[in-house]
């Protein structure tokens, strides 16, 4: 965690001598740095329950359900991220918070996902993405060393890099684009604007970001938007961020919506897109609606991979890497 510019050192196998409290430390030193660098900057580490009787429906997050007092009741849900509850504190009054969050998702395993992970959650009321953008800077230079920060509007980085006019493309465009990048779409994949979106960031623009300094990317299309406000200056675009390193997406955020009807319209829209591609529809958080409207805060929210960041920390290869235990693992 050396604040130059330096590779961080490999952490040996768990296997060999010393590996596993080698890892151990090294987490609890990247959390340890982490909680310094928030409690430096006036916010207040909180907890929420893992476990809820509301849940946020997002269109490609599935959220696990638990019958907590039998099949004859109405389920909780293991969290997908500690938004919702975070949100409500928010409306509360809480000020600036933050958790490293247990979080699940059905699903979800591969090199850099699991089941089971931990999220690092902030929000900062009066943030802007310009102040954001300060913090992340700060952030990944005291964990991984990196010095400075890009920051791309997505319009630009898909003409970089796929050779896309986000603010322009028709289907047929993205067809033929994804025809001459070599993207080929997965069985099921749903013939859409937002799809070959999705699935040209995540095969084509994602892996050439955050090479050599870490890459801020902004300025989402509309539809992309999630529960991020609409850019006042451009209704085009959402005051959505997600940041790179290394090719590896490692946070995500944005300026909040916090209107009480633009989160049902979002919600109901995320609900639409889960019936559409054969997913349950999920019941709607009363609790999170009824605390949007004045007394919401305007702010950033955001979201880090705390295992994707200790695997990039640490040189590893994959998030079971960079810690001692993954949903399918009985290490150690």
């Amino acid at each position: 965690m050396s604040s130059d510019s330096s590779p961080p050192a490999p952490t040996p196998a768990l296997g060999s001598p010393g590996g596993l409290r080698d890892l151990l430390t090294r987490r609890s030193r990247v959390r340890a740095t982490l909680r310094e660098l928030f409690d430096s900057r006036g916010f207040v580490e909180v907890d929420t329950p893992v476990l809820s009787a509301e849940v946020l429906p997002e269109a490609h997050i599935d959220p696990i359900p638990v019958a907590v007092d039998g099949p004859t009741h109405p389920v909780h849900w293991l969290q997908a991220s500690p938004e919702a509850l975070m949100k409500r504190l928010l409306s509360a009054g809480s000020g600036a918070i933050y958790q490293f969050a247990r979080s699940f998702r059905a699903g979800e395993r591969g090199p850099r996902h699991d089941v089971e992970f931990v999220l690092l959650e902030w929000y900062a009321p009066g943030a802007t993405l310009d102040t954001t953008a300060r913090l992340l800077e700060s952030l990944c230079a005291i964990t991984l060393g990196t010095s400075g920060i890009e920051r791309i509007d997505c319009s630009q980085a898909f003409t970089d890099h796929a050779g896309v006019d986000l603010l322009t493309a028709g289907i047929n465009d993205w067809r033929a684009a994804g025809q001459r990048l070599g993207v080929a779409a997965a069985h099921g994949h749903a013939d859409s604007i937002d799809s070959w979106f999705e699935l040209v960031l995540s095969e084509v623009v994602s892996p050439r970001l955050g090479r050599g300094r870490p890459t801020m990317l902004e300025a989402w299309p509309a539809s992309q938007a999630a529960f991020a406000r609409l850019d006042p200056a451009d209704a085009r675009c959402a005051r959505r961020f997600e940041l790179f390193v290394e090719g590896v997406e490692l946070a995500n955020g944005w300026e909040e919506e916090t209107g009480r009807r633009p989160l049902a319209e979002r919600i109901a829209v995320a609900n639409a897109v889960r019936a559409a591609d054969g997913r349950p529809v999920l019941p709607v958080p009363q609790k999170l609606l009824a605390a949007h409207g004045p007394s919401m805060p305007q702010g950033v929210g955001a979201a880090l991979g705390f295992d994707r960041l200790v695997m990039l920390a640490t040189g590893a290869d994959t998030i079971d890497a960079a810690r001692p235990f993954g949903s399918d693992s009985d290490r150690p």
